[in-house]
């Protein structure tokens, strides 16, 4: 039986927790949190690397985060579309660990897929919930879920310092060398031109900083909720 995690992070493809929220994870499993990410696809659609490499950099990045599980869902890369089965494969994820928190994409951005795996989240967290639905499997109900920033960022009603920590974040990024180096032996001999590998990194560390200056921290991370926010995050 798998053990119940206290934060369980939805991404659409392997690179966008890190993008997200890399801070705020490796903060709680310093602290003792058991703490996983689910990727939806295994991101075969990207413009440079591999399919096999993605999947070792992920590896190399979970590590850096001190994550307890990354599972990977194997579903279409440019292909999330809110179906009953891919809502049923997220909801039994949520169902098998138990997570106390919950953490998606937030439901407005550039790429398509993060705004689909935001919506198929919502849907399943609500599923998962239900006990008529696929009642062979026990039901859960997470206390709180929340949405992080990848590309399009909003004011935050949540933010987290995440200074102590940014080692760590900017570690797991550099990990998805084929995405983020515009050439050498990690990206490869054709790498194409996206904007992920002209300097994007450096402008998601800018963005953790201008946040961060909102409270007189170094970096933070800022996160939506839904619901009126009520007491101390996590």
């Amino acid at each position: 039986m798998n053990e119940s995690l206290d934060l369980l992070i939805f991404g659409a493809h392997p690179d966008d927790a890190e993008i997200g929220m890399g801070g705020t994870i490796a903060k709680h499993t310093a602290a003792g949190l058991k703490v996983g990410i689910c990727d939806l696809t295994l991101a075969e659609m990207s413009s440079n690397g591999t399919v096999e490499t993605r999947q070792q950099e992920a590896k190399a990045a979970s590590e850096a985060l001190g994550l307890a599980v990354r599972t990977n869902l194997q579903l279409p890369d440019r292909g999330l579309y809110l179906l009953p089965e891919y809502v049923e494969r997220i909801a039994m994820e949520i169902r098998t660990w138990k997570p106390r928190i919950v953490f998606a994409p937030y439901w407005e951005d550039r790429h398509p897929d993060h705004i689909a795996c935001s919506k198929l989240v919502q849907e399943a967290l609500f599923n998962a919930k239900l006990r008529r639905y696929l009642p062979d499997h026990p039901v859960h109900t997470v206390e709180e879920s929340y949405f992080y920033f990848i590309n399009d960022v909003i004011e935050p009603d949540v933010m987290v310092d995440v200074t102590a920590h940014y080692e760590s974040k900017r570690s797991s990024l550099l990990a998805y060398r084929s995405q983020f180096e515009a050439s050498g032996s990690g990206a490869g001999n054709d790498v194409v031109r996206t904007p992920l590998n002209q300097g994007y990194l450096e402008r998601v560390e800018a963005r953790d900083t201008l946040l961060g200056q909102k409270r007189v921290v170094r970096y933070a991370e800022g996160f939506i909720s839904k619901l009126p926010y009520l007491t101390e995050l996590f």
